[in-house]
């Protein structure tokens, strides 16, 4: 989901999802923890950010349910879905025609509140790397593909995530990444939560980056 200039948070009582990919069919449903969304925006508009509430279908009930695009659908499928786990979600959106501070600066709300609740929340920050690694693949090749994901490994190799609000507008444009403003949030987040990073893995099955890691709380390591 895309809002112009605006970051949204799905206040959505539901959101599911369905992809077919090879013959195979991955679908999950969830419910929404539509309590802590709706305080999220409110802190989050509090502090000037431009964000907007989402929702799609009824404004509550079994109909009020938001659709799972890929990059939602796939990491909750692999972390809820397979683990068996029944979990409400928050689904956020970030923006990228706003400046890239801003979406850290949402992530620092968004760290703040979580700090503050009862429930154990797991933050997923979920993007591909630079999209620009191959000639043949549908953006072309660009030289700051490689340079691009090669300084995001560093900053999460080194855990200073934060440094990745340094990159010149020149190697985002020509890496075509869709990972930065996901990543920048996460980075705010880790702005109010001390956590050691852990990398592991980084690989290119195709013309776009794939890279994971985890960032777990220094006190439970």
């Amino acid at each position: 989901m895309r809002l112009l200039g605006k970051i949204g948070v799905v206040i959505a009582e539901n959101s599911s999802g369905r992809l077919l990919e090879s013959r195979r069919e991955v679908s999950f449903k969830a419910h929404c923890d539509v309590k802590f969304a709706r305080k999220l925006l409110r802190r989050a508009s509090s502090a000037a950010l431009p964000v907007v509430g989402a929702n799609y279908g009824t404004a509550e009930g079994p109909s009020s349910e938001m659709p799972m695009d890929w990059g939602t659908l796939v990491p909750l499928w692999f972390f809820l879905k397979e683990n068996r786990l029944k979990s409400e979600i928050v689904i956020v959106t970030p923006s990228r025609e706003i400046p890239l501070a801003r979406n850290f600066y949402f992530g620092k709300v968004l760290g703040d509140l979580a700090e503050s609740d009862a429930k154990r929340i797991v933050f997923v920050a979920s993007a591909d790397q630079a999209h620009a690694h191959r000639k043949d693949g549908p953006y072309g090749f660009s030289p700051m593909a490689t340079v691009y994901d090669r300084l995001v490994v560093e900053a999460v190799r080194r855990n200073q995530l934060k440094s990745i609000l340094d990159f010149s507008p020149r190697l985002v444009r020509e890496a075509k990444p869709d990972s930065l403003w996901q990543m920048a949030m996460l980075a705010g987040v880790l702005e109010r939560v001390e956590t050691k990073s852990m990398f592991y893995s980084y690989q290119l099955p195709t013309y776009y980056g794939m890279l994971c890691a985890g960032f777990e709380r220094s006190s439970e390591s």
